[in-house]
């Protein structure tokens, strides 16, 4: 009974707003309505721009994070909340608000078609979606009542009194009716342009309402009637060729008023078919059907293709007139590993499957995905590339110069728009989830998966033979690093008693360097100067040398006494630097330890309570029982060759 009266309240609740959205009047009673708020009168591209940055826009200081500035430099990057599912492609983002904010400001780019160009799985289909699924979310706007255009009301306005109602209403009018409204004005209403009904209308996708899609149409077969209606012949026994009901205003235009038109794959359609969309875009004028006079166009024109069709259209140069009028803005794969990884896992969580899925599964895909796209440099390997494109700090070998990113850029400006796409990944992805038997995945079954679907891609064989290297050679090998580390950092719980030891005596010999005082030696009782080269031994397992080893040593004191202070728990976890020192220094003297132990097959009782204590530290970190024993295997047969 309560579940019942639930969906009854949310019935009710959806019928009452509706019935609040909903108007019916004359054009008098809309005039009152655009007096309080002449914002419910702004054209398409203003209402698109508003309907992204209504939403939460964050400004990142790249200054302020060392990983953001090593991938942006200097350069201010805008997040869009409106944009939240998309991954790796802010700029992309940036330059499509960039045009549509100069759209609404009625700048040239309003009379420009916006064109996304990038391979295939890059996004482009996806942020059109967005951008229509969110328009059908917005509230509903004011139109003429039976108007195929869903045109402005104020189109009603003869234009001798334009200026003085723009200067009443503060608001600037811009079109004219449509030959079907104004077929009724003069017939049904007598000119009495006051009495004409207004309603308010929503967008809809699929009942064709402020959303036109145009599909790739046969050159050989194209008809105009797609873009902009077309004359009923079962009408024109009653009505004249040019009379405006005769007309069936249908068209992809006619639709997309006030709203915007898909045109998809745009380029496959014939030249002479494009010259429609340029028109709409530049005169803001669409033709009628048949031999009717130009109709008024209000919409956002955003096509897209991919980049073989784009060089191809360019390389005619008959088409400059069409090229003029559009704003390329190229959409290449994203490039930066811990974005492309949040791609996949957006994917998954959208699937039904359930099955577990190791640590690193995800990475190694993801670096597949982005090795395939990187171009090769003369001054890097494709790995290192990759980590450098990521935001990861890397010195070259031998030297303290650090590889600059914008110089790899530079090198291929055109990058990302070659390789893998996500959609080829995640099939890969769903396929291994399919076929696991104990309903778990991880990163060697993954790698399995990638490396059988890339030997049946019909591509050639110079880029199969790469592809595969990348996945048994430097993936593997980078994949095993990771995985060295983490067994030796699990190994290192159960050795928690010296990484404690380690942390209290750095505090005292670090206290006492502060301090300029001196260490009492428990056994002899000699008081003894701090010992630098222990500091040190700790300092530089990350990296802490030289002038900043004083700074550090300073404020990891003044932390722990302050934690102490407040009676807060002080252990060798309580600083995480520290830690991570002390971890390192501990991995460095345990991983023979961990070798011998993980590659035995009987274990002596010491031995195999480490070793217990290392797969719970495992499990705790995210391996199931089924994965941890993958990886221990494969660890104790590949790992530690030397």
């Amino acid at each position: 009974m309560t579940e019942s009266a639930d969906f009854k309240n949310l019935i009710q609740k959806s019928k009452a707003r509706k019935k609040r959205e909903r108007f019916e009047g004359t054009f008098l009673d809309y005039l009152d309505i655009v007096s309080k708020n002449p914002e419910i009168t702004k054209l398409a591209h203003e209402r698109i721009y508003n309907m992204i940055v209504s939403k939460d826009v964050n400004l990142i200081e790249t200054d302020q994070d060392p990983v953001l500035r090593r991938i942006y430099g200097h350069d201010r990057i805008k997040k869009y909340d409106f944009f939240e599912d998309f991954y790796g492609i802010d700029k992309v983002i940036m330059k499509i608000v960039r045009y549509l904010k100069s759209a609404a400001m009625k700048g040239e780019e309003s009379k420009q078609v916006l064109y996304l160009v990038g391979p295939v799985g890059s996004g482009k289909s996806s942020i059109v979606e967005l951008l229509k699924k969110r328009l059908e979310e917005l509230p509903p706007i004011y139109a003429l009542e039976g108007c195929p255009m869903r045109e402005e009301p104020l189109h009603l306005i003869p234009k001798y009194l334009r200026s003085e109602f723009e200067e009443l209403l503060g608001v600037e009018i811009e079109g004219e009716l449509c030959p079907h409204c104004r077929y009724r004005l003069e017939d049904e209403f007598n000119g009495d342009y006051e009495k004409f009904p207004v309603v308010t209308e929503n967008f809809s996708i699929t009942s064709r309402k402020g959303i036109g899609v145009v599909p790739p149409v046969d050159p050989n077969n194209q008809d105009t009637s797609v873009l902009i209606g077309s004359v009923d012949i079962s009408k024109l026994d009653l009505y004249p060729e040019d009379d405006p009901r005769s007309f069936s205003l249908n068209g992809a235009f006619n639709v997309g008023n006030r709203g915007l038109v898909e045109f998809i794959e745009v380029f496959k359609n014939d030249v002479e078919y494009l010259h429609a969309m340029i028109t709409a875009t530049q005169e803001k004028l669409i033709p009628s059907p048949g031999k009717g006079a130009m109709i008024y166009f209000d919409g956002l024109i955003i096509a897209h293709s991919n980049e073989a069709e784009w060089n191809r259209f360019k390389s005619d140069h008959t088409n400059e007139a069409i090229l003029d009028r559009i704003v390329k803005v190229e959409m290449p794969y994203c490039l930066r590993l811990s974005e492309e990884e949040k791609i996949y896992q957006k994917l998954l969580n959208k699937s039904k499957f359930e099955a577990h899925i190791a640590p690193h599964t995800i990475k190694v895909a993801a670096m597949f995905a982005i090795l395939s796209r990187l171009a090769p440099s003369n001054k890097i390997d494709p790995l290192t590339k990759l980590k450098i494109y990521n935001g990861e700090e890397i010195v070259e070998q031998g030297t303290t110069k650090r590889v600059d990113i914008m110089e790899l850029r530079e090198e291929t400006p055109g990058e990302g728009m070659e390789g893998t796409s996500p959609r080829f990944i995640t099939k890969c992805l769903d396929s291994c989830l399919s076929e696991s038997e104990h309903n778990c995945i991880n990163p060697l079954s993954v790698l399995e998966v990638l490396i059988k679907a890339i030997k049946e891609l019909s591509i050639g064989e110079d880029e199969k033979e790469k592809y595969l290297e990348f996945l048994q050679d430097s993936i593997k090998k980078e994949y095993n690093k990771i995985l060295e580390k983490e067994v030796t950092r699990a190994f290192v719980v159960g050795y928690q008693e010296q990484a404690e030891q380690l942390f209290n005596n750095y505090l005292d010999h670090a206290e006492a360097f502060v301090n300029k005082t001196k260490i009492k030696d428990d056994n002899t009782g000699e008081e003894l100067e701090p010992d630098e080269e222990f500091l040190k031994s700790i300092e530089e397992q990350i990296g802490i040398t030289g002038a900043t080893a004083k700074g550090f040593r300073q404020d990891v004191t003044s932390y722990m006494f302050a934690l102490m202070r407040k009676d807060s728990k002080v252990d060798y976890s309580s600083y995480e630097p520290l830690k991570e020192a002390i971890e390192k220094k501990l991995i460095a003297s345990v991983k023979e330890l961990s070798r011998v132990i993980t590659q035995a097959k009987v274990r002596d009782e010491e031995q195999k309570e480490k070793y217990d204590a290392m797969v719970e530290e495992m499990k705790r970190n995210g391996y199931c029982d089924h994965c941890c024993n993958v990886i221990l295997k494969y660890a104790a047969n590949n790992l530690w060759k030397d």
